[in-house]
């Protein structure tokens, strides 16, 4: 390959793929908010590493209020100077499931993103069955994501979890109960999840035929399916690239990984299906119990498990009943 080619390759714009049916376009992967607040990294480097994928033409930027006790928020917003928020499509999620708890953590969120409005706000964690009924109940969080939609302070409602496939369809199932209809639901996606309790077989179909934006987490997840020695990561980018995701989240903490994430996106190619069932053959045996996707099989990743109070007070329905 000529050196001229090689440059072009290294400038090559990142493609960009519809969010569901809002209208909006965003770049097929996205920066990850949990490791760019990660104490090894110093706030020059995280803001460098940010305004490097912006200028690449990575346009999702992935966030939450509990990451890091909001060192990540802090930073993007940092980044986000200089003019760079016109450049950026920022998604941030909030724990909180009452209607106070929530409008007090999207405003928190925006004082450290330092932006007047938050184009695509999620609820986080929907992990547990009682969470979709918090989240809806009278005084719930979607009480205040409406709110905040009404008054300009955000643009699009989604959730995440990465639990359990019939959590997040019964998230689904209570939308509809309500009329509501999410514009993107954020959940794994990976070559491992294809194999155990799989949000790719029971939930994906659900949301492409329903136009919900498909953001796809965890391809590698945190490292640790890279532990189990059976296919590279590129493999593992690649797979989830080629699934109909609207952006797939990765985690990028040093100018190598951004490079690298960069390099599969420009270079993507959608696998064959030879290919697919041969990376599928590779993980089977290691993804068959959960083994490596702890944030299914163990509390590791339950941030809000760790911390309730994040959650707010139970309802006062409870309290009154528990009285009696």
């Amino acid at each position: 390959m000529s050196t001229a080619l090689n440059a072009d390759m290294t400038t090559a714009p990142i493609p960009t793929r519809p969010l569901g049916r809002t209208g909006e376009k965003v770049s097929m992967v996205g920066l990850g908010g949990s490791h760019i607040g990660k104490p090894k990294l110093s706030d020059a480097e995280a803001i460098r590493i940010i305004r490097t994928a912006l200028d690449s033409g990575v346009n999702f930027l992935d966030n939450s209020w509990d990451y890091n006790d909001g060192v990540s928020e802090t930073r993007v917003g940092k980044a986000l100077k200089d003019g760079y928020r016109q450049k950026t499509f920022v998604m941030t999620k909030i724990d909180g499931r009452t209607k106070k708890e929530a409008a007090k953590q999207i405003d928190e969120s925006l004082k450290r993103l330092q932006v007047d409005h938050i184009d695509l706000l999620q609820h986080h964690e929907v992990i547990r069955f009682d969470d979709p009924d918090r989240i809806f109940a009278k005084d719930g969080s979607m009480e205040a994501f409406l709110d905040a939609k009404k008054a300009g302070k955000i643009r699009y409602i989604g959730f995440t979890g990465h639990k359990d496939p019939h959590i997040h369809l019964y998230m689904l199932e209570k939308a509809k109960e309500h009329g509501f209809h999410f514009d993107t639901v954020q959940m794994p996606l990976n070559l491992m999840d294809a194999h155990f309790r799989s949000f790719e077989k029971a939930v994906l179909p659900v949301l492409v035929s329903e136009g919900i934006g498909v953001l796809g987490m965890k391809s590698m997840g945190s490292g640790v399916l890279l532990r189990s020695n059976t296919v590279a990561p590129r493999d593992y980018l690649r797979y989830a690239l080629s699934l109909p995701t609207s952006v797939v989240i990765t985690g990028i903490d040093s100018m190598q990984i951004l490079n690298q994430a960069l390099d599969v996106a420009r270079n993507f190619k959608p696998l064959t299906a030879n290919e697919k069932q041969a990376l599928l053959a590779k993980t089977e045996k290691a993804a068959a119990d959960g083994t490596y996707e702890l944030f299914k099989t163990t509390s590791h990743f339950d941030s809000t498990a760790q911390n309730p109070k994040w959650l707010g007070d139970d309802p006062d329905r409870v309290k009154s009943l528990s009285s009696e």
